[in-house]
């Protein structure tokens, strides 16, 4: 555990057992607690593995290389369809984080293997992405 990262969990109002219980998943796979972005980050050799975070409807551990999970138990969010390599797993509750315990260590060690192997996320060209052409904003209706 980091001291850096208690705050975190301390300060949470909402999802606060949740975090804990995600908190202890992710010790447990031998990762290094960081605090980045202002949420526990946990890392293998420097490279970060997975985040842990909350939204208003749920918390989530998110993948920073989750495109390259096979994710057998189709479990893996992908946030927009513009999110290239992350993906989340989202929970509502400690019963389902629990329940998942051994999955979530399956999943946590998959990318650590990935670092281990230098495998890397192939991403879209700034070309590939749909952009929207000729769009006209009538700025003054926006002001009215």
């Amino acid at each position: 555990m980091n001291p850096k990262v208690d705050w975190f969990f301390k300060k949470a109002k909402k999802w606060r057992e949740e975090f804990e219980k995600l908190r202890m998943v992710c010790l447990h796979c031998g990762l290094t607690e960081k605090l980045k972005w202002g949420k526990p980050c946990y890392t293998y050799q420097e490279s970060n593995i997975v985040l842990i975070h909350g939204f208003k409807d749920y918390c989530a551990l998110l993948f920073f290389k989750g495109a390259l999970l096979k994710d057998p138990n189709g479990i893996l969010v992908q946030q927009t369809e513009n999110v290239q390599a992350a993906r989340q797993i989202r929970f509502t509750s400690v019963r389902e984080i629990v329940e998942m315990k051994s999955t979530l260590k399956a999943y946590i060690k998959e990318p650590v293997e990935a670092e281990k192997a230098g495998l890397e996320v192939s991403y879209k060209k700034t070309s590939e992405f749909r952009i929207l052409r000729n769009f006209k904003v009538d700025w003054m209706s926006l002001l009215l």
